[in-house]
């Protein structure tokens, strides 16, 4: 767990480094973090057969594609949310609210339809251990984007001080 510890803190400083890219730079910068390192980490922590490695990679590189998708069109979100921030209307904060809903939804249902199909290929203690890590580095990248951008309203009152 020690060296997950620091394989974290490495992926997370590389990401609040680059906090202040442009957002092609920041989808870049996460599906790097989710890419090679992320695989690299999921192997690790798995310590599976060969043969379960066969089975689970399969099933890795099917959700690895969703979540990238998942992650790209989160990100267009934020980006969205950028340009309107200073103008930000009634119906446009509506349409941002529902299309995030949505998205965290869509990973929620990824991950369900994940667990089934590595539960079948690894056993389900396997396929837990994948979620709860897959759930923790999700967590902890949602969490650097959001302390990176402002909430509704927050930059207006720092004008006012």
């Amino acid at each position: 767990m020690k060296k997950i510890t620091l394989i974290l803190v490495v992926i997370i400083a590389s990401f609040s480094s680059s906090a202040q890219a442009t957002f092609k730079e920041d989808v870049e910068v996460v599906q790097s973090i989710y890419g090679k390192n992320k695989s690299d980490l999921i192997k690790q922590y798995m310590n599976l057969s060969d043969e379960q490695s066969v089975a689970f990679t399969k099933v890795y590189e099917g959700y690895e594609t969703e979540r990238k998708a998942l992650g790209k069109a989160k990100l267009d979100l934020i980006n969205d949310y950028a340009a309107n921030y200073n103008t930000l209307t009634d119906a446009k904060a509506d349409e941002l609210a529902k299309n995030t809903l949505k998205n965290n939804l869509a990973y929620e249902k990824l991950y369900d339809k994940t667990y089934s199909q590595a539960k079948k290929a690894v056993g389900a203690i396997n396929a837990a251990k994948f979620i709860q890590l897959e759930i923790y580095l999700h967590t902890i990248v949602r969490s650097q984007i959001y302390d990176s951008i402002p909430f509704i309203g927050e930059l207006d009152k720092t004008k006012k001080n």
